[in-house]
């Protein structure tokens, strides 16, 4: 069995999207889930978080929650975790009781961490469009930070490629997968603000909510419940900015918007306010990679990546993942190549000494206290050696 060196000081940890594989079904996919956290459970790594996502033939990690409770009862030690539950259409009182009903029978194991994706559908109400304290601190930190619009490809002083930032809005306005994400919320539901929704966390786990009317609330289960609170941001809004004031641990998302995350971990650091728990700035970062036993054998494993962000970008959903043969007989058009170009060029692939190296310069270059890696292969086996391989190489490190 390998045992990780502990003297490296920055944690490795696994973001799983419970992606499916061509060919593959999906309770296959969740035996699969379940087998790779035991695996690195064993390897050493930190913690293994759960991402949310609809409406993705090729991915089933719909509900972080109930993927949470699955691998708990077969793992032991490793931190289990979302990242992150989406609070644009859900309560923070329902994620505290899910997650309070889990940590009943695995306690101290638990990360809460909390998005923001669906925006607020519109109108709102009148009271509801000024800015809010963290919406303005987040206009006050990019304001001070000049012309950042991310036009160009740019690099850290230690050569980090920031790639010119991918307008969304381009890729999903006026798609029909993007139109039905309403059935997700309520008619006329709205998400509040961002910074009330993290309050009424805090205070539904401390036991200490009162509503405006002054009466108190109590979340049975989920009180007094050992969860760790985390914020993800993928730049220097005002999830940053929450997750700062408020002295909570932040995941800075180069995997998902690689142009902005010094920006992200910038604000975090420009607000941040210590706290009982937390009494300096505590950063993790996601980054996509792919392990090999040599560079070749590692873009092989990878060529799926492509075609698989291209079919999310198109807003069909993530398809099942391809094969190397699979997605070698797709068709590419220049336009196709632009649309995961940033998501490609980010992507490490590579042997676990070139990949190794890569994690170092983004830690370095966004002075990371964990890296959170997402590693997608259409093998299952072939996922779990990349895990093996960057562990190994990471603890000599």
């Amino acid at each position: 069995m390998f045992t990780p060196a502990a003297s490296n000081p920055v944690a490795l940890s696994v973001l799983d999207l419970l992606p499916r594989s061509s060919g593959v079904d999906n309770a296959t996919t969740l035996r699969n889930t379940i087998d790779l956290a035991q695996q690195v459970e064993r390897f050493g790594y930190s913690r293994y978080w759960f991402a949310e996502h609809h409406l993705n033939p090729g991915i089933i990690g719909a509900a972080p929650a109930i993927a949470i409770a699955l691998v708990a009862g077969a793992t032991k030690t490793i931190r289990l975790g979302s990242a992150g539950v989406q609070f644009g259409h859900r309560t923070p009182l329902s994620s505290v009781e899910e997650f309070g009903l889990i940590d009943a029978l695995h306690p101290g194991r638990l990360d809460l961490g909390i998005g923001r994706s669906i925006s607020r559908p519109t109108p709102l109400p009148d009271d509801l469009d000024a800015p809010t304290t963290s919406e303005a601190a987040a206009k006050g930190y990019l304001a001070s930070r000049g012309d950042g619009a991310h036009t160009e490809d740019s690099f850290t002083p230690n050569g980090l490629l920031l790639p010119k930032q991918f307008d969304m809005s381009s890729a999903f306005s006026n798609k029909p997968v993007a139109h039905l994400l309403g059935l997700l919320q309520q008619p006329g539901a709205y998400a509040p603000d961002y910074d009330e929704q993290i309050t009424q966390v805090l205070a539904l786990l401390e036991g200490k909510y009162f509503s405006s009317e002054g009466l108190p609330a109590h979340a049975s289960p989920g009180e007094g419940a050992d969860v760790q609170v985390w914020i993800l941001g993928a730049s220097g809004g005002s999830s940053a900015t929450v997750a700062g004031s408020k002295g909570l641990r932040f995941v800075a998302s180069y995997h998902h918007s690689p142009s902005t995350v010094i920006d992200a971990v910038d604000a975090y650091r420009a607000a941040f306010v210590p706290s009982p728990d937390l009494p300096a700035p505590y950063i993790a970062v996601s980054v996509d990679a792919v392990i090999g036993e040599t560079d070749e054998q590692a873009a092989e494993l990878a060529s799926g990546y492509a075609p698989w962000v291209r079919s999310i970008r198109h807003s069909e959903g993530a398809i099942a993942y391809p094969t190397p043969a699979e997605a070698a007989a797709l068709e590419w058009t220049d336009e196709d190549r632009n649309l995961v170009r940033d998501r490609v060029l980010t992507q490490f692939v590579g042997s676990p000494t070139t990949v190794a190296d890569k994690l170092e310069q983004l830690r370095d270059a966004t002075g990371a206290s964990e890296i959170s890696i997402t590693t997608i292969t259409h093998d299952h086996a072939a996922r779990v050696r990349s895990y093996e391989l960057i562990a190994q190489e990471w603890s000599k490190r």
